[in-house]
This record gives structure tokens, C-alpha cells and sequence, in this order.
């Protein structure tokens, strides 16, 4: 059995703590109180608050932030990313906090039971970008079902 992986990291456009972020970050405790709640999650990467905008993605990059979770199927990950309203929201806000260019999603599936690493989320969206959506890394828009068969449905849109 399978569940599928996601990883997303984007690049404030300022400091994390500077006053035009304040949306974004008063929203990601319910924002994510919500996704630990929805059907079908069932781990996200955590820092030293309830989340893990303080996690160190790249050297020396204080405003690269990571998000990280896992689901049992694209279904139950799509369901929440794409019609949970409050993270609907989010998302289309992001270029008001974040870099163009800067946010890039990766999907995955990974053997039930085990947890992604950063690293090896960084290194499925360093795959994505240089093969384009492979069974080893890919999007909403271009998914590939599970290694045991479980088929994966096309999604309208990337968080990206």
C-alpha cells in the first residue's frame, strides 16, 4: 500500500516576520488545524511551532518556507488544496507573500508507513524541474498512480 507525498516550498517576498505577512501567518494555525482534520491526512511536517515555516530549507535562504504532508490519495490531498475554503484562500493570496517564480509543488508516493525527509522532497521538485512529471515526482495536473496500481485522477490546477 502506498500514500502520496507532497512537498511545497515558496520564498517570501520580505522577512518572514514583516507586517505584509501577517495574513498569511495568522492564517496557517487554523489553515492547518483544518488539513490535520480533513479526510484521508495523515502527517505533516512540524518545526518548533505548529508548523514548519521555521524549518531551514537551503542554507543561508531564512525566507524559503517548506510544507510538507501526507495523504492516503490524490483524491483526499485534492480535496483539501483545491475546495477547503480557508486554504483556497491562501493560495490566492500567495503572490501577495511570495516570490513569482518561487512556488513549486512536488507529488510522490511512498511506501504506507514512512515519512518524507526535506531533502528528499527538495530532490523530487530537483527532478521535477529537470524531467518534467515523472512517477517519480509530478503535479496535480500530470498525476501517475500508485507503484501497487491505485489509479490517481487528473486534478484541474497546480498550487504553483
Amino acid at each position: 500500500m502506498f500514500h502520496l507525498a507532497q512537498i511545497n516550498i515558496a520564498r517570501f517576498r520580505l522577512s518572514r516576520d514583516h507586517p505584509a505577512n501577517a495574513d498569511f501567518i495568522a492564517a496557517l494555525d487554523p489553515v492547518n488545524a483544518q488539513a490535520d482534520a480533513a479526510p484521508g491526512f495523515i502527517w505533516r511536517l512540524v518545526g518548533d511551532g505548529n508548523d514548519a515555516t521555521d524549518i531551514e530549507v537551503l542554507p543561508n535562504d531564512p525566507n524559503l518556507i517548506v510544507n510538507m504532508s501526507v495523504w492516503t490519495d490524490l483524491d483526499a490531498l485534492a480535496a483539501y488544496a483545491y475546495r477547503q475554503p480557508d486554504h483556497l484562500a491562501i493560495m490566492r493570496r500567495r503572490r501577495d507573500w511570495f516570490e513569482p517564480g518561487s512556488t513549486r509543488v512536488a507529488l510522490w508516493w511512498l511506501p504506507a508507513g514512512t515519512l518524507p525527509t526535506v531533502a528528499e522532497g527538495m530532490a523530487r521538485i530537483a527532478h521535477l524541474d529537470r524531467h518534467g512529471p515523472t512517477a517519480h515526482a509530478f503535479g496535480f495536473r500530470t498525476p501517475f498512480p500508485a507503484p501497487d496500481g491505485t489509479p490517481a485522477l487528473p486534478v484541474l490546477d497546480d498550487c504553483a
